[in-house]
C-alpha cells in the first residue's frame, strides 16, 4: 500500500525548548487566562506547603506543651486557607477548560489555513491518512500538555520551591541534606528522558501509518474486496500494530522502571530526616513538630518527582505530536504569488506554452520543450497514450505546478505575475471521477459560486443536462448525495460537476476525460452541455471518445511530454501517423462493442465490424 513507501519525518533526537516554547505560546496568546491559570495554581500549592506549616504549629505550640486554647486560631487559619484553595483550584481547572479548547480551535485552524495554501506537490507525496491524524488527534495532545501537563509542572515547580523555602526556615542543615537527593533525580530524569521520548515518536510514527491504512483500506473496500485482498492487508496491518505495540511497551517499561528508582531515591531522603532529624530531637535540638514538618515537605517534594514517570510520557508524547503539528504549520508551498500580482477580472485571450519544460522527479522528464498556441474560442482535444503527460499540461495551465522551464501566456501575460486565485478562479475543470462534497445538489452546484441564486443554479443545470434527472428525485435539488457522492451514480455525479462548471462560467474550461466512465446516454447529456458551455472560451479536451475528439478545432496528439501531431480530425486521418492508428484502433474497438450489444439483444444479423471511414 502507499504507506509503505512512504515515510515520515524524523524529528531530532533531543527535542529543543523552542518547541516548548512555542507550545506555551499557544496558551499566552490569551494572557489573562494563561497567567490567571499560573497564578491561582501557584497558589494552591503553595498552602499545601502552609498546611504543613500549621500542623507543625499544632504539635509544637498546642500539643506538645499542653496549650488547647491555640487551637482556635489555628483552626480558623486551616478553614479559611481551605476555602481558598477551594476556590483556587475550581479557577485553574476552569481555565485550563478554556485554555485547552483555544489552543486545540488555534492550533488545527493554522494547520487548515495553511493546507489551504500548500501546493499540489504537498499532497502528492504526504497520505491522506497521515495529515487527518496530524489535524484530528495531534492537537488534543499539544492541549493536554500545555494546560494539564503544565499544571502538574507548575504545581510541582512550587512544591518543590516552597517545600524547600520552609525546610532552609526551620533547619537549614538538614535542608541541606534533603537537597543532596535532588541532582540524582535530575540526572535519573535526564537518562530516562531521551529514551522514553525515542519511543513515543516511532509510536507516533506507526500511529500515522494505521491511520493512513484505514483510510485506503475503507475507500478502497470494493477494490480489496473484488481482488481477494483481506488476507494480505490483515497480515500488513498486524505487522504495522505490533511495531506499535512493541515502541508503546518500551515506552510503558521505562516509565515504570522510572518510578520505583524514584521511589527508591525518596526513601534514601526520608531516611536521612528519620536518622539525623531523630537524632536531634533526642538531643533536644529540633522539635517534634518539626521532623513532622520535614517528613511532609519531603514527601510534597518527592511526589512531584514520583509523578513525573507519567507526566514525563505524557510530555513526550505530547511534545511528538507537538513536532508534528508545527512541521505542517511550517510547511510552505512551493508555489506563491510575486509581490505585486495582478489579479485581473477576466483571463479572455491566447493562450500560449513556450518551450514548457516540466518534471516531477529530476532527471525524469514528463513535458519537455512543449509549444502551443490556443487562440480565444478554440477547442483543443489532447490526445494520446497513457502517461503521455496530457494531464500534467492541463495541471500546469491550472497552476497547479509551475514549468520548470519556459513560460506560460495567459491573455498576453506570464502567467506567473498573476495571483493563483485570479487564475484558478477563472478556470473551469470537470474531471474524469467528479468529486461531490457532502450535502445537497443545490450546495454542490452553487460550491463554485456561492452568491448563485436557486433560478441560476436550476439554469446551469438544465445546461449541463443535469436538470431532468435531478427533478425526477423525491427531493429535487435538496436530495443528499452523501459522502463523496455516493449515492449518485458516476455519470449523475459528472453532469452536477458539470453544472458547476456551468455556472462559473469560466475564461477557460478544461474537460480531463470527462465521458470516459458513463454510459452512453449519460455521454450524450454531458456532450450536449459540453458544447454549450465550451462555445466562446478555450477549451482543453483530453479525451478518448470520438465523438469529444472530432468536434474540437484542433487536436494535438501528445506522447511522452512533446507534441508529435496536430490538426483537425480529416487533416490528422490524412496524415495516416500516430492519431490514425490512435483512431482506427478506437473505431474498431466501440464498433466491436455496439456490435456485441447489438447481437446481444437480436439487434444485428452480422458480427463483421463496418470499414473504418475514409477521411
Amino acid at each position: 500500500m502507499a504507506m509503505d513507501q512512504w515515510e515520515e519525518e524524523d524529528f531530532q533526537e533531543s527535542w529543543d525548548a523552542g518547541t516548548l516554547r512555542r507550545m506555551i505560546g499557544l496558551a499566552a496568546r490569551r494572557k489573562l487566562w494563561f497567567f490567571g491559570f499560573l497564578a491561582t495554581v501557584a497558589l494552591v500549592a503553595l498552602s499545601d506547603s502552609v498546611f504543613t506549616y500549621l500542623k507543625k504549629m499544632v504539635i509544637d505550640e498546642s500539643i506538645t506543651p499542653g496549650h488547647p486554647e491555640s487551637l482556635y486560631w489555628i483552626g480558623g487559619l486551616f478553614i479559611v486557607l481551605s476555602v481558598l484553595q477551594a476556590a483556587g483550584v475550581f479557577t485553574f481547572i476552569y481555565l485550563a477548560g478554556l485554555l485547552g479548547e483555544r489552543i486545540q480551535y488555534d492550533l488545527r485552524r493554522s494547520m487548515f489555513t495553511r493546507l489551504q495554501e500548500l501546493s499540489f506537490s504537498y499532497f502528492d507525496r504526504t497520505p491522506v491518512g497521515w495529515i487527518m491524524s496530524r489535524v484530528t488527534s495531534d492537537p488534543s495532545k499539544v492541549a493536554d500538555l500545555v494546560t494539564w501537563g503544565l499544571l502538574d509542572s507548575t504545581w510541582a515547580a512550587m512544591s518543590i520551591i516552597s517545600a524547600m523555602a520552609f525546610m532552609l526556615y526551620l533547619k537549614w542543615d538538614l535542608g541541606i541534606l534533603v537537597f543532596l537527593t535532588i541532582p540524582v533525580l535530575v540526572f535519573a530524569g535526564a537518562f530516562f528522558k531521551q529514551r522514553i521520548i525515542r519511543q513515543y515518536r516511532k509510536v507516533r510514527r506507526v500511529n500515522s501509518k494505521i491511520t493512513a491504512s484505514f483510510n485506503e483500506t475503507i475507500t478502497g473496500v470494493r477494490v480489496i474486496k473484488a481482488l481477494g485482498r483481506e488476507e494480505r492487508n490483515l497480515r500488513e496491518f498486524r505487522g504495522r500494530t505490533d511495531e506499535m505495540y512493541q515502541a508503546g511497551f518500551r515506552a510503558a517499561w521505562l516509565s515504570a522502571l522510572f518510578l520505583p528508582i524514584v521511589q527508591g531515591i525518596g526513601a534514601v531522603a526520608l531516611a536521612t530526616v528519620a536518622w539525623f532529624g531523630g537524632a536531634q530531637a533526642v538531643q533536644g535540638a529540633v522539635s517534634i513538630g518539626t521532623i513532622q514538618a520535614f517528613i511532609g515537605y519531603v514527601t510534597f517534594m518527592l511526589w512531584p518527582v514520583q509523578d513525573l514517570a507519567r507526566v514525563f510520557s505524557e510530555m513526550q508524547h505530547a511534545i511528538a505530536s507537538a513536532e508534528r503539528s508545527f512541521s505542517l504549520v511550517d510547511s510552505h508551498p512551493e508555489i506563491v504569488d510575486r509581490p505585486g500580482a495582478l489579479a485581473p477580472e477576466s483571463l479572455r485571450g491566447e493562450v500560449v506554452f513556450d518551450q514548457v519544460s516540466f518534471w516531477y522527479k529530476e532527471g525524469e522528464p514528463v513535458i519537455e520543450d512543449f509549444s502551443l498556441r490556443v487562440s480565444e474560442n478554440e477547442s483543443i482535444a489532447l490526445v494520446g497514450p497513457t502517461g503521455g503527460g496530457k494531464t500534467t499540461i492541463a495541471s500546469l495551465l491550472c497552476r497547479f505546478y509551475e514549468p520548470r522551464r519556459g513560460v506560460i501566456r495567459i491573455a498576453g501575460r506570464d502567467y506567473t505575475t498573476l495571483t493563483q486565485r485570479a487564475i484558478q478562479s477563472r478556470i473551469g475543470v470537470v474531471l474524469q471521477t467528479p468529486h461531490l462534497f457532502s450535502g445537497t445538489i443545490r450546495e454542490n452546484i452553487r460550491y463554485g459560486r456561492l452568491d448563485a441564486g436557486d433560478d441560476e443554479i436550476a439554469d446551469a443545470a438544465r445546461v449541463a443536462g443535469a436538470d431532468e434527472f435531478i427533478r425526477t428525485l423525491e427531493k429535487g435539488y435538496d436530495t443528499e448525495v452523501g459522502q463523496g457522492g455516493n449515492r449518485l451514480s458516476t455519470g449523475q455525479k459528472q453532469l452536477i460537476s458539470l453544472a458547476r462548471a456551468v455556472l462559473v462560467q469560466p475564461d477557460i474550461l478544461i474537460m480531463d476525460e470527462a465521458t470516459s466512465s458513463v454510459d452512453t446516454v449519460t455521454e450524450a447529456l454531458i456532450q450536449r452541455g459540453m458544447g454549450t458551455l465550451m462555445n466562446g472560451r478555450i477549451s482543453f479536451v483530453i479525451a478518448h471518445r470520438l465523438s469529444t475528439i472530432r468536434r474540437a478545432s484542433r487536436i494535438v496528439v501528445v506522447e511522452d511530454g512533446r507534441i508529435c501531431e496536430q490538426g483537425t480530425h480529416a487533416e490528422l486521418l490524412c496524415v495516416r501517423g500516430k492519431y490514425y492508428r490512435l483512431y482506427t484502433q478506437q473505431f474498431r474497438m466501440e464498433r466491436m462493442r455496439e456490435i456485441d450489444l447489438g447481437t446481444e439483444h437480436g439487434l444485428l444479423g452480422t458480427t463483421d465490424p463496418s470499414p473504418i471511414p475514409s477521411p
